[in-house]
């Protein structure tokens, strides 16, 4: 069968370089920074971009939801060009894209300038992050992979801890547009370093499945596209039951091409059957719903609802944003230890706490001293998940195709952000409004119940993952491949290590 096929990973010619590993963590870790800082950057600007340009709720939302739609969607494509490219040179194109959308973006003049901005924005994005994980993976053999995932991590956190708060400072210091403008000589620096540095690595796919990636970008556009567009069309429209139901067949249709027609096969079906690779994405996709939607809502409310300024809001959030900085790392280290599973589970129940603990505190006047402990607890839980589930899902699945998975898993952590803001929005608007303080926080608080509820979903996700013992186990066959005369061989780390 052609889906059981797999082409050898080209390893690096003799003679190669070996990986740079610590510029590997560096440029990796910038990337990512990049990548999750833009996921979050825009939420403390929103008062100010509806103060300076007039936009309606729909428009906040497009400014945060277009960004996330299209790296959503575009980001296995961005593994699979990484694959069959090289990862090193579509890392550098992706960076570029990235860079120059950033300055279209502060040129915006209007909130349909600056959603299309935000468009290609996340194009590069798509590229970018998910050959951040596959880059970390060449470099490092498993047994050490956990540490270097975990300060991956760590400054994806920082990107989460440090969004509200520079959007806050750059938004009340200098104007919004600032928030875009400091990733253009951050994009530049890093470009010819990583041209430099970085070491070229392929995946086993020496085709594009050009079918499939069209299948794969149309059906996630269309199940994105109806949970954004339905507070505002409403969930029985024609539109978003449309855009549902194209989701639906076009997402049919891509798997049954990855299951018997492609050739080379973007997404291997069989990996979905590994309780370690479905159990990471399940969970990333709930906790992304639940991080994302409830950012969404606490950076208006302490602006809109308490009559903080952006940089007091940043700072107040930063209880709760912050932790991964500090706890990430530490989580990754001893999940090589201890497995992933337990710091999964207990990251999604600290975060399902901790919000919920929010959503009882929200009322008029409520004081920052009743917020800040939930805000922390939920920031421990987030900390924990966030290199963990990276390191189960690329743990799982052979070398070879850790870009595939990096990017399954990065598709589904944005499409999850997608949901929660969009839920989280078409909830507040059911119970409240922008008319007053008091109407805002009327719908917020049902808003941040709808969030705690998704980690809470995730955490009984999580509670299927392999334990340690089990995934040592499967390490034995995992990295098996499948010969076309039915033998299977172990593949073998860039490096030389059997992993």
């Amino acid at each position: 069968m052609a889906d059981t096929l797999r082409a050898p990973v080209r390893e690096p010619a003799a003679g190669a370089a070996p990986p740079r590993r610590a510029w590997t963590v560096v440029l990796a870790g910038l990337g990512a920074l990049l990548c999750s800082l833009d996921v979050v950057v825009v939420s403390t600007a929103l008062p100010a971009l509806r103060a300076d340009f007039g936009a309606s709720l729909s428009d906040l939302e497009w400014t945060i939801n277009a960004y996330n739609l299209v790296f959503a969607c575009l980001t296995p494509t961005g593994a699979a060009l990484g694959d069959r490219f090289g990862r090193r040179r579509m890392y550098v194109a992706g960076l570029a894209v990235f860079t120059l959308a950033s300055a279209l973006a502060a040129l915006a003049g209007g909130p349909g300038q600056l959603i299309a901005a935000r468009v290609v924005q996340g194009a590069g994005a798509a590229v970018l992050l998910p050959l951040t994980l596959t880059l970390i993976s060449d470099a490092f053999p498993a047994e050490k992979r956990g540490v270097a995932i975990g300060v991956w991590g760590g400054v994806t956190g920082l990107g989460v801890a440090a969004g509200p708060v520079l959007g806050g400072a750059v938004t009340e210091g200098l104007s919004w547009q600032w928030i875009f403008w400091l990733n253009v000589p951050t994009g530049l620096a890093m470009l010819p370093l990583a041209a430099l540095k970085l070491r070229e690595s392929y995946g086993p796919r020496p085709q594009l499945d050009v079918v499939g990636l069209l299948l794969a970008a149309v059906g996630l556009t269309g199940l994105a596209w109806a949970p954004v567009r339905a507070p505002e069309a409403g969930w029985g429209s024609v539109e978003v039951l449309g855009a549902l139901a194209l989701g639906i067949a076009f997402v049919a249709a891509f798997l049954g091409w990855e299951r018997s027609r492609a050739r080379y096969p973007m997404l291997p079906l069989e990996h979905f059957r590994k309780r370690g690779f479905s159990t990471a994405n399940g969970t990333v996709f709930l906790m992304f719903m639940s991080l994302l939607g409830s950012l969404f809502m606490i950076t208006q409310l302490f602006q809109l609802g308490l009559g903080e300024s952006p940089l007091q809001a940043g700072m107040r959030i930063l209880a709760w944003t912050g932790m991964p900085l500090l706890v990430a790392p530490i989580a990754g280290a001893l999940a090589d230890r201890f497995g992933n599973r337990p710091f999964m589970l207990t990251g999604l129940v600290l975060q399902a706490v901790g919000i919920g603990l929010l959503a009882r505190q929200v009322e008029p006047g409520v004081g920052y001293g009743s917020m800040v402990v939930p805000l922390i607890i939920a920031g421990v839980g987030i900390s924990m998940v966030f290199p963990t589930v990276a390191n189960a899902v690329t743990s799982a699945v052979p070398p070879g195709d850790a870009g595939v998975a990096a990017g399954v898993n990065n598709a589904l952590r944005e499409l999850g952000g997608v949901f929660g803001v969009a839920v989280a929005a078409a909830v507040f608007t059911r119970y409240g409004g922008y008319g007053s303080a008091k109407t805002f926080v009327d719908g917020c608080g049902p808003a941040l119940w709808v969030s705690a509820g998704a980690a809470a979903a995730g955490a009984v996700v999580a509670a299927f993952a392999p334990s340690h013992a089990q995934a040592q186990r499967a390490e034995g066959s995992r990295d098996q491949v499948q010969r076309p005369d039915g033998s299977r061989v172990r593949s073998e780390h860039p490096d030389g290590s059997r992993t």
